[in-house]
């Protein structure tokens, strides 16, 4: 890491009341005061294999590689896929070994009861829920979103006329999220009094949060503003984002900020944030990504209402001491 690469990893792109540090989580995570995050929201690389240098570059080539390339589609360019059935069983276990890694370094920076949600697949799931289970975060479900992909459904490959009515497997239609806390101190009730943390935020006080979110496959407008191949939509992520933190109080963790799309949801209900990057073409993105995300209009946005079955807060969010909607520690332009 180079010298300004290191002053990076110690001022972060600051925007309202989120931080974006580029770093590798697992280090600044081990950096980190104790009981100091009340929830993480993340959609991390599943065990990096398809976010290492060399497979980045063949996604940004065009070539790749663990990357699936999909085709356009009635004049539509769809967004690339990691191909985890190309996985090897030494691969698989290197992401299990990753992932009780990052559950262990989390475990000590979370506030007891704090909320930990996890972007998965289907296919490699019960290894990551196995793995941070086995370094001591409790497991508490699946959060499903609701979403159909162009993933699964296909014919046997150069056999489809042969086998006209045989899909290989299920076409997608829902993404786990997987859901865990940190074991409480005592009660829920002392839990909440303490420290904030111990359940999820209520739509209302008659309706509960939910473990299935309806949502679309992110639009290409919001594409347009954080071009990454594992962008999630505002209307799922703001609603997901506002529930973590069941009394609106607290800090939002995401180890693996990507385009910086959790964040962008944090700012529009109102949450103070934490982002970590450590791929300079990603963490440049997001800082100029998450001030648009946030901006736009729609479910969770301080002037909209939540989607789906999600209200937006009612009450006004707190400031940090950076001035709202301003900028700061941005990279300098090449």
């Amino acid at each position: 890491m180079t010298g300004r690469e290191r002053a990076t990893a110690v001022r972060p792109f600051r925007f309202g009341r989120a931080a974006l540090y580029r770093a590798d989580c697992l280090e600044w995570l081990r950096r980190q005061p104790q009981r100091s995050v009340h929830a993480v929201v993340t959609d991390p690389p599943y065990g990096l294999t398809e976010y290492s240098p060399i497979e980045q570059a063949k996604l940004r080539s065009g070539r790749g590689g663990l990357w699936r390339i999909p085709p356009a589609f009635d004049g539509c360019e769809r967004a690339p896929l990691p191909r985890f059935t190309v996985l090897t069983e030494r691969e698989l276990a290197r992401l299990e070994r990753f992932f009780l890694d990052f559950g262990a370094a989390l475990l000590p920076v979370l506030v007891p009861g704090a909320n930990v949600v996890v972007a998965s697949h289907p296919l490699v799931s019960f290894r990551v829920s196995g793995a941070l289970a086995r370094a001591g975060l409790e497991r508490r479900g699946e959060i499903a979103r609701l979403v159909m992909t162009m993933r699964g459904g296909d014919r046997p490959k150069n056999a489809h006329r042969e086998f006209p009515g045989v899909s290989v497997m299920p076409r997608a239609m829902w993404e786990p999220w997987l859901n865990f806390r940190k074991p409480l101190e005592g009660r829920v009730q002392d839990n909440l009094r303490r420290w904030r943390t111990g359940g999820f935020r209520r739509i209302s006080p008659h309706a509960p949060f939910g473990d299935a979110i309806s949502s679309a496959p992110t639009r290409a407008g919001e594409r347009a503003l954080a071009p990454h191949p594992s962008l999630k939509p505002q209307a799922f992520l703001r609603p997901l984002v506002r529930a973590v933190l069941p009394l609106g109080e607290g800090t939002v963790l995401d180890p693996f900020a990507g385009s910086g799309a959790t964040l962008a949801a944090a700012e529009a209900v109102g949450y103070a944030s934490i982002g970590v990057e450590r791929d300079r073409g990603y963490f440049e993105l997001a800082c100029s990504a998450i001030p648009r995300l946030a901006a736009l209009e729609g479910p969770g946005s301080r002037s909209g209402t939540m989607e789906n079955h999600v209200r937006a807060s009612p009450h006004p969010p707190r400031r940090g001491a950076a001035v709202p909607g301003r900028a700061t520690g941005a990279p300098a332009k090449r």
